[in-house]
């Protein structure tokens, strides 16, 4: 039975932690090590984490003596990967048990290089509030079609406290890009993995992803906050911007191909930032970004993107 490795960051967890970490030491699937790395905490996460590695002997604890912030903080993770197999695991969430067995059976059942998953949303209390994780963020459907970079290129659909994935690819992953906004580690590792071999949505929702007040990153859409059309398309097109800026900084992790249209999409999106009316020009590079998406999605974003004037009028129409 092979060891997994399983990455756990923590900043000021106290109040969750106790309940995630049990949740994983009682998984059916028991040959893991939980390996943690402690972000300077300033609550009671500390002596919670020394209670634990004193009586368990498969967790290992690093404490940062200065704030990593969450993303250099999984990159100081995945370095002390030692197996074949790891999982990535967020500080307040609760597995279900059977979480990494089947996690496990999925990659090598499909042949797979990383596999993930969907998440059931839950409240504080772990009272549902949305059965479908993926639906509510409108990924479902293109990460059932896809296994390859097609699922995770224009935007992610990977959330990272579903990954299992090998330790053969963590020399392409590191280090994660710098100075990016809207690129978490998890987006990174899915892409680089999906460009270099292959990924797989697992069936079924093994994680109670649970919502509350000092979440990191959730299930609250980046838009629901935002009252004019113009602010929603601006935030699409700066996503965009942040995202394919870091594509072509770190090119060298591309296939040609892929290096191309990283530069050209920079370059519409550019392009496209200051147009208050319509665009005409290269729409056959937004063709080659979305034509992997499904008529509605295309069709929604060509307008977004290009006829803004129009886009304006249907906001409105849409909000009455």
């Amino acid at each position: 039975m092979d060891t997994i490795d399983i990455l756990m960051a923590t900043y000021n967890g106290e109040r969750y932690i106790k309940e995630q970490i049990d949740s994983i030491l009682n998984q059916t699937y028991q040959n893991f090590r939980l390996i943690i790395s402690d972000d300077a905490s300033s609550d009671n996460t500390i002596q919670i984490l020394k209670e634990y590695e004193k009586k368990e002997s498969r967790i290992k604890v690093y404490y940062q003596e200065k704030n990593l912030g969450y993303i250099k903080n999984f990159e100081f993770l995945l370095k002390k990967v030692e197996n074949k197999y790891y999982m990535l695991s967020d500080q307040d969430d609760v597995w279900l048990p059977e979480k990494i067995q089947k996690s496990i059976d999925c990659l090598k059942n499909t042949n797979s290089d990383l596999v993930y998953g969907d998440l059931i949303v839950v409240d504080e209390n772990l009272h549902e509030i949305n059965p479908s994780f993926m639906k509510l963020k409108n990924t479902l459907k293109k990460a059932k079609k896809y296994n390859d970079f097609r699922a995770v290129y224009l935007y992610n659909c990977v959330t990272g406290c579903t990954i299992l994935s090998k330790k053969e690819f963590i020399p392409k992953i590191l280090p994660f890009p710098e100075n990016v906004s809207y690129m978490p580690h998890d987006y990174w590792i899915s892409l680089i993995v999906a460009m270099n071999g292959k990924i797989k949505l697992i069936d079924e929702k093994e994680i109670l992803y649970r919502q509350h007040g000092n979440n990191q990153i959730g299930s609250k859409k980046m838009v629901d906050n935002l009252e004019s059309f113009e602010q929603i398309r601006n935030l699409f097109i700066d996503v965009k911007l942040n995202v394919f800026k870091a594509y072509t900084e770190n090119n060298k992790s591309f296939p040609e191909n892929l290096k191309n249209l990283s530069q050209d999409g920079l370059k519409y999106f550019q392009n496209i930032k200051n147009k208050k009316y319509f665009n005409f020009k290269n729409w056959n590079v937004f063709h080659k970004l979305y034509k992997y998406d499904n008529l509605k999605y295309y069709t929604i974003n060509f307008i977004i993107m290009n006829m803004p004037v129009f886009g304006k009028f249907l906001y409105k129409f849409k909000k009455k």
